[in-house]
Order: C-alpha cells, then sequence, then structure tokens
C-alpha cells in the first residue's frame, strides 16, 4: 500500500470517526431530559465534530483531486478523531 493510499484511508476514518461522534453528540443534545447547561456542553461537541468532519473531508477532498497530502498529518487526524468519537460514545453511554 503506497502513503498516498494510506493518507486516504486515514482522511476517510477521519471524516467518518468526526460524522459519528456529531450524530452521538446531536442525539444527546435532542433529549429533553436532561439540564441545559449539560445540552449546550452536547451541542458545543456536535458542531465541533461536525466542523472538523468539514475540515477531513475537505482535505481529502484536495489529496483526491491534486494529489497533495502529508501522510503523517492524515494518521494523526485518524488517531485523535477516532478517540475523539471514543470519548463521546462513552460520555453519551453515561448520560443514559
Amino acid at each position: 500500500m503506497s502513503d498516498f493510499t494510506l493518507a486516504l484511508w486515514a482522511l476517510a476514518l477521519s471524516l467518518l470517526a468526526q460524522a459519528l461522534a456529531s450524530a452521538w453528540a446531536s442525539g444527546v443534545f435532542l433529549r429533553k431530559s436532561l439540564p441545559a447547561g449539560v445540552r449546550r456542553v452536547w451541542m458545543i461537541m456536535a458542531i465541533s465534530a461536525i466542523l472538523l468532519a468539514i475540515y477531513h473531508g475537505h482535505t481529502l477532498k484536495l489529496a483526491l483531486q491534486s494529489g497533495i497530502y502529508d501522510l503523517h498529518q492524515a494518521l494523526l487526524g485518524a488517531f485523535a478523531s477516532t478517540l475523539f468519537a471514543l470519548a463521546v460514545f462513552g460520555f453519551r453511554q453515561r448520560e443514559t
């Protein structure tokens, strides 16, 4: 597998992880049973996750269209996005 292909897969994983984190955080935000302050925190997490998903999507688009990529940055993004999604999933389980 070439560095370019690995970078594309890492960026796709980053995009998917952030989209899932945003969906999970949005689901918790929509629960009316939580206090308003807690719901605001979940809304902020959902918005930040979707903004990061958009960022990873644009980076993936740039790599596909122009061939410009940074393998180390793509791998770091995939790792950080996956950890962020796991944290949101874990906190979400505690809210139920």
